[in-house]
Order: structure tokens, then C-alpha cells, then sequence
């Protein structure tokens, strides 16, 4: 059997470091191989590479056999090769059709594409609407968009990188039953996540990079998640450690929250009502354009419209207060996307630090530098941030590694109210690990913590209680050991009673 793609030797350096040291990779036709490692292990470069996106400084590439040199992604697809990056690539300014268009047959018209967006979208349960513009759309629809754009083109080889970071379990397994009939058709699969069950329950092979180098090949089908994280990280991920909760007064306090999205494509938010109390962490979790990005706008500060006393931090009403306002009264904020609103990608990891805290900051607003630079060094230190120094552009760090300082940057703000938005998307299992045993640790020294996430698996490990948001509207709030995977997913459709809403939350508001 001619493989579909064999790499040999593969080296590709970058100032002060090496990505990728010779590698060397099999996939079989009809193969869904695994690449695994931890964050900035070199997955990422190495896929961008076999995509034409990156050229290596060493080595060889085969596809189907043949010799080939992929100098960009318009070669690559011509070769039937596809990729959904884990970073978005797509214009903020367009529609979802004439994003995907781009990527196309220019044979096609745009009804065409349109058409065939939409059968796509309903056959694999990843429905979009093609004619809005994408920078109305939130991160998980972005991922639906991207791909149906690679199944479109009908390639001979996929490339996924973290593909269900954003999707539910429903859309996970019905994704999966997409990528099982694609192989079973020739089409070889390179999957790259960081959900050690996800890789054993689909991929039957896997390759394993540590430092940018392959320490290993198995079949993951044999492995086990804890044999996996040792082959990856050279260890097994710290057990959390949670303890009996023991809350304080409210925090956060959310009531009659009504406000109509000023996005004609956004969600408007319903009578919403949440309570976060000191030394509890609260989860919600919902499906991607449910309201999620709306009710974070209006509890951040960055939308300023919602009704006077809906919002209230103790004893301030902070409804239409800005940001950093809200800051000085102790709300930290990180949102899902990384790289424009967590973090500025051409500034220094240093100054990036100035986004959320000033205790840097001398007399006039002048910058104490070296007192920055420590900081920074610190967080990267504590975090297992891999970078090239507090010197390092935000751009330069892996998704996985510039989330970690995000969190870091936020938690050692030392908060009294921390919200944040898919903390471990993208995470290997390590550093998924860590994050969430810092928001323990900060959620037991008496921070109130709302956690909005994407991964049942994650709220059901560090929740004390959780919400679910479906169509603007937020369910009653279960503490965690009465919630189960069915009943959260009954409540991602909307299916619970709003008398039971209101009961519960004014008991735990009384509490």
C-alpha cells in the first residue's frame, strides 16, 4: 500500500528556537492518525508545514507517493490536502459564503457555494447561516465555518487542529461519525487535540512530539489516558484537589438582565438572573451563539447598555460602568479570544501585563520596565509559560502557551471577581491540569469565579454550581452533584422550567 503521506527528516528553527527537529511521519490511506503533544511541543508548525504555510529548513515530504514541495495552501489543496487551523483564517468583513468561496472551485458562483454550505451544514449537524458576515459569528460558529470549508473541497488528506475545542458533545460524536465515513472512503485524517479520550476512541494510530521531536509511535486504541499523558508530558497530570465548598456573600449578583443584542445576527439576552458568591465557582455551559458572548460583554464592561441595577458587584451597582471601572472594584476578565482581546499580538508579553494591572506604573503613568519585566517572568515562570522571555510578542507563543499567561496574568491579579471564557481551550492535559488547579486554589481563598465553557467535562470538574444558557436565556442553577450529562443537554435546548429558575436562585441568594 503506497502511503498518503510520508515526512522524513523534517527540521524547521526559528530564532532562539527549534520547532520542529528531524521528524519523521507515516499516514496510511484511511488512517486516522494522531498527532499528540504538549503545548509547544511543535504540532502546530509541523501541520503548517505538510500545508504549504511553513516551509521546513530540513528534510523531505510524500504525497501518495511522490516527491513534493507544498510552497503554499493553494498547492496543498490542489494535491487534496485540507486544513482547519486552530487559529482562524478567515475575513472578518465577509460573509460565511464568500469566506468558504475563497477556498473553491472559482467555477462555482456564490448561490452555488451558498447552497452547498447549507447542505453541508445540515448533514453534518454544524448548521450556519452562509449569508452572515463573519465577524458577527462566534468562535464556535467561526470553527463550524471552517470545517465545512475543508469538507467541501473533499480532500484526500484532512488536517484538524483542536477541531472540537468549541463543539458540544452531540456535535463532537456527530462530527466523528463524519470523520469515521471519510476514512472508511480513503480519506486520510491528521488529528491533532489535546482530549486524550477523544484521540483513543477515534484515531487508530498516533505520533507523539515532545521538545519538537518524536519520542514515540503507538496505537492509541491500546493506550490508556493516564499510559498517553506519560508518553506526552513524561508524567501523569496532578490529581485536583477539591474541597467541601464553604461560600461567603455574593459577589456578583445578576437580576432582570433583558437587553437586545446591537448585533442583527447576535442573541438577545432574557430576564437573566446569576449568582456568584466568595469562594465558589459557578459554571455555564451551552452551546457556541447561545448568548454567551453578550452576557460576557454586559459583565465585563464592555457593553454598557444593560438596565440600571441588573448588575451589581456587593454593594455597587455596576451596570453601566466601564471596564476599568469594574477592574478597580476587582473584576478580572479573560475572554475566549486570545489573541486582539486577551492579549495585543504585537506587544510584548511584558507590556501586555499593563492590559489588566498597573502596579507597574510609576508617577505621570511612566512604565517601571525592569519591574515589569519581573513580573512578567514570574507568570511566565509559574504558568510552565513556553517563551522566549518577557521580551516575547504575544503573537510568538503557541495558543495553548499564550493562554496560560492570559489565565496567569489574571489570577495573579489576585481578583475578587475572575471570569473567564474557555480557560483550557486548546490546553494540553498538563496545563489544562494546572489552570484548573489554580482557579480551585483562587475559588478557595475566597474569590467568587464564573467560569463560561464549552467543555461539560471541565465545568463538571471544577463547578460548584452549574447554568446552562440556550436562546438568551439562563437555566436554573444545579449544584454539582445533582447534574448529569443528559440533563445539561436537555437544558442546551432550552427544556427547563423557569419557576424552578427563580426559586432556586433567590435560595441561593439567600443563602
Amino acid at each position: 500500500m503506497t502511503n498518503r503521506l510520508q515526512l522524513s527528516g523534517i527540521t524547521k528553527r526559528y530564532p532562539g528556537v527549534v520547532a520542529n527537529s528531524d521528524v519523521s511521519l507515516t499516514v496510511l490511506p484511511g488512517s486516522v492518525h494522531a498527532v499528540l503533544g504538549e503545548n509547544g511541543a511543535g504540532k502546530s508548525t509541523l501541520m503548517k508545514i505538510i500545508y504549504g504555510s511553513v516551509k521546513p529548513d530540513e528534510g523531505t515530504v510524500m504525497f501518495n507517493g511522490q516527491p513534493v514541495h507544498i510552497r503554499n495552501p493553494q498547492e496543498a489543496r490542489a494535491l487534496g490536502i485540507s486544513m482547519v487551523f486552530q487559529h482562524f483564517s478567515l475575513f472578518d468583513t465577509l460573509t460565511v459564503a464568500e469566506n468558504v468561496w475563497l477556498g473553491l472551485d472559482k467555477a462555482l458562483t456564490l448561490p452555488e457555494v451558498s447552497a452547498s454550505i447549507t447542505a453541508k451544514a445540515a448533514e453534518y449537524g454544524l448548521d450556519i447561516d452562509p449569508s452572515r458576515p463573519v465577524h458577527t459569528l462566534s468562535v464556535g460558529e467561526m470553527q463550524r465555518v471552517e470545517i465545512i470549508r475543508a469538507l467541501l473541497t473533499r480532500p484526500q488528506l484532512l488536517i484538524l487542529d483542536e477541531p472540537t475545542s468549541v463543539l458540544t458533545p452531540q456535535a463532537v460524536e456527530k462530527l466523528f461519525v463524519v470523520l469515521r465515513l471519510l476514512a472508511a472512503q480513503g480519506c486520510s485524517i491528521l488529528y491533532i487535540s489535546h482530549k486524550l479520550h477523544e484521540i483513543r476512541e477515534l484515531c487508530d494510530a498516533c505520533t507523539v512530539l515532545r521538545g519538537g521531536k518524536v519520542t514515540g509511535v503507538c496505537d492509541p486504541r491500546q493506550e490508556s489516558n493516564a499510559s498517553l499523558s506519560r508518553l506526552m508530558i513524561g508524567a501523569e497530570p496532578p490529581a485536583l484537589n477539591v474541597r467541601e465548598l464553604h461560600a461567603g456573600a455574593p459577589v456578583l449578583e445578576v437580576s432582570g438582565l433583558t437587553l437586545a443584542s446591537d448585533d442583527p445576527f447576535g442573541t438577545h439576552l432574557v430576564d437573566i438572573a446569576l449568582t456568584v458568591r466568595a469562594g465558589e465557582v459557578v459554571g455555564i455551559a451551552g452551546v457556541s451563539g447561545n448568548g454567551q458572548s453578550e452576557l460576557l460583554y454586559c459583565l465585563s464592561g464592555e457593553d454598557t447598555r444593560a438596565p440600571a441595577g441588573s448588575i451589581r458587584m456587593g454593594s455597587s451597582d455596576v451596570s453601566r460602568l466601564s471596564p476599568g471601572k469594574r477592574r478597580a472594584l476587582g473584576l478580572h476578565f479573560v475572554p475566549e479570544e486570545r489573541l486582539g482581546r486577551g492579549a495585543v499580538p504585537t506587544l510584548s508579553l511584558a507590556h501586555n501585563l499593563l492590559l489588566s494591572r498597573n502596579d507597574a506604573l510609576g508617577a505621570g503613568g511612566w512604565i517601571k520596565v525592569g519591574a515589569l519585566r519581573k513580573q512578567a517572568a514570574e507568570v511566565i515562570a509559574r504558568y510552565n509559560v513556553k517563551a522566549n522571555g518577557p521580551d516575547a510578542a504575544a503573537k510568538s507563543l503557541s495558543g495553548g502557551n499564550l493562554q496560560k499567561f492570559i489565565v496567569g496574568r489574571e489570577i495573579e491579579a489576585k481578583p475578587k471577581l475572575l471570569i473567564v471564557s474557555q480557560p483550557t481551550w486548546g490546553v494540553d492535559v498538563g496545563a489544562a491540569a494546572q489552570i484548573r488547579g489554580e482557579i480551585l486554589a483562587l475559588r478557595d481563598a475566597g474569590c467568587a469565579v464564573l467560569v463560561v465553557s464549552e467543555e461539560l467535562d471541565e465545568l463538571f470538574e471544577i463547578s460548584d454550581r452549574l447554568h446552562v444558557i440556550a436562546k438568551g436565556r439562563l437555566s436554573p442553577s444545579l449544584d454539582r452533584k445533582d447534574a448529569t450529562i443528559e440533563r445539561i443537554g436537555e437544558w442546551m435546548s432550552g427544556l427547563w422550567d423557569d419557576t424552578e429558575n427563580n426559586n432556586k436562585e433567590t435560595a441561593h441568594a439567600a443563602a
